[in-house]
C-alpha cells in the first residue's frame, strides 16, 4: 500500500473544513493509485480526458469489481461534444461545462438517455486567454432560461484562478467567483441545487476555502507528479 497517498489524504482532511468536499484529481495516474486512495477512505475522484476516464471506469468497476456506489466520479476537463458518450453515462458531476454548444449537447444527450445530468458552469477566471469558460453575462442568461434545459441540473460554478505565484491575483479571482456565486444564489432561489462552488487546487486550495469553496480539486498534493 502506498502510504504516501494515504498520508497526503489524511493531512489534507485534517485542514479541510468538514463541509468542503475533497475531489481527488486522478488524471495522469494509474488505477492502482485510485485503489490506494479508496483504501484511505477517499471516494470522490475527477478525470479530465474522456478516453482515460472511460478506461479507468471500466477497469475499476468491471475488471476489479469496485462497487459503483463506492466512487463519485467528476469530469473536470474540456469536453468535446463528440466525446459525450465516453463521459456522461458514468459521471456523477460534469464540472466543466464551458460553452452553450456543449450545454445544449449535454441536455440533448440527457433527453435521449432519459437522464438528468448534474453540471457546474465554468466561469472564465484568471488572466490566461487559453482558459475555457463563460463570462458572467452568459451564465446569467443561461440561468434565466434554466427551464429550457430539462435534462440538466445546474449545481453551481467552477473556476480556476490565474496560474501565478502572486497571492493577491489569486485572491482577486476567488473573490470574483465567490461574489458572483452569492449573487446567483440570491437571484435564483428556485434553483435549489445551485450550491456548489468548485475552486482551489493543490497550490491554492487553502485560499479557496476562505472564499467559500464547497469543493477543492487536488491532484499533485495527493498523488504526486503525473505518472504519464
Amino acid at each position: 500500500m502506498d502510504e504516501t497517498i494515504s498520508s497526503n489524504i489524511e493531512n489534507i482532511l485534517k485542514e479541510l473544513p468538514p463541509q468542503v468536499k475533497l475531489v481527488a484529481v486522478s488524471k495522469f495516474h494509474p488505477v492502482e493509485s485510485i485503489v490506494e486512495a479508496l483504501h484511505a477512505g477517499q471516494h470522490r475522484f475527477a478525470e479530465s480526458r474522456p478516453q482515460e476516464f472511460a478506461a479507468k471506469y471500466e477497469e475499476l468497476h468491471s475488471r476489479l469489481g469496485v462497487p459503483r456506489e463506492d466512487i463519485e466520479w467528476h469530469f473536470i476537463g474540456h469536453l468535446q461534444t463528440n466525446k459525450l458518450k465516453l463521459v456522461l453515462p458514468h459521471a456523477d458531476l460534469v464540472q466543466s461545462v464551458d460553452t452553450i454548444h456543449l450545454l445544449r449537447a449535454v441536455d440533448s444527450w440527457g433527453r435521449e438517455a432519459s437522464r438528468t445530468v448534474n453540471v457546474l458552469l465554468e466561469l472564465h477566471l484568471g488572466a490566461e486567454q487559453t482558459k475555457q469558460g463563460f463570462v458572467e453575462e452568459e451564465i446569467l442568461d443561461i440561468l434565466f432560461h434554466a427551464a429550457d434545459y430539462c435534462n440538466v441540473r445546474f449545481c453551481g460554478l467552477m473556476g480556476m484562478a490565474t496560474n501565478t505565484d502572486n497571492e493577491d491575483d489569486i485572491r482577486a479571482d476567488f473573490a470574483r467567483i465567490s461574489h458572483f456565486m452569492n449573487y446567483l444564489r440570491d437571484l435564483f432561489p428556485e434553483l435549489d441545487s445551485f450550491r456548489e462552488l468548485s475552486i482551489g487546487m493543490s497550490d491554492d486550495w487553502r485560499i479557496a476555502v476562505g472564499y467559500g469553496a464547497t469543493m477543492v480539486r487536488i491532484g499533485t498534493a495527493i498523488f504526486g507528479p503525473r505518472q504519464y
